[in-house]
């Protein structure tokens, strides 16, 4: 049996859960997510505990894989529709700099051209100041997914460490050739 999958959701006062069919829908103060779990997992909502309770059917190892999958998730949901999720970013280089302007983020890190990326719907996407990029949101997945496509525009390179890196991520830093001597 799975450790996670085991183990149920609990759901908090403010948070209302709907299970139909396969379809859970979260709702609480931040917002609403909906999602489809896969066919040979169960998920049941226990009102008397406040308990979202998720079961498998079978033992084959696409069901065991997904049982804790499906568990995890859901737990992600109810935090994000309370607590909702955020990812920061910082900006390193001489003239690197980010702004929001409408629905777009545009980011000016060493190209010739400015790079234009459109914010999803469903995100709160603000700068700070100019070297700082905070991403909000109630999915996580959304909020992770859009913070590395940023990120991957310009990865920290290792000789000066330039480019779009997570806060507090270290990047390991190279040696020049002068040093090599």
């Amino acid at each position: 049996m799975s450790r996670i999958g085991k183990q149920p959701v609990v759901v908090p006062d403010n948070v209302k859960v709907d299970v139909s069919g396969r379809t859970v829908a979260i709702e609480g103060p931040l917002g609403k997510l909906q999602w489809e779990h896969a066919p040979q997992i169960s998920v049941a909502l226990d009102q008397d505990t406040k308990t979202v309770v998720v079961d498998r059917q079978d033992d084959q190892r696409q069901s065991r894989a997904l049982h804790g999958l499906t568990r995890a998730l859901l737990q992600n949901m109810v935090v994000g529709v309370t607590q909702g999720y955020e990812k920061r970013l910082q900006i390193v280089g001489v003239g690197y700099l980010a702004a929001v302007l409408g629905d777009v983020l545009q980011l000016r890190v060493g190209f010739a051209n400015e790079l234009q990326k459109p914010i999803p719907t469903g995100l709160d996407v603000t700068c700070p100041d100019q070297q700082h990029i905070l991403i909000k949101g109630i999915d996580k997945q959304l909020v992770g997914q859009f913070a590395a496509e940023v990120r991957a525009l310009r990865k920290p390179e290792p000789y000066k460490g330039k480019g779009i890196r997570y806060d507090g991520e270290m990047v390991r830093r190279k040696v020049g050739k002068a040093a090599v001597k």
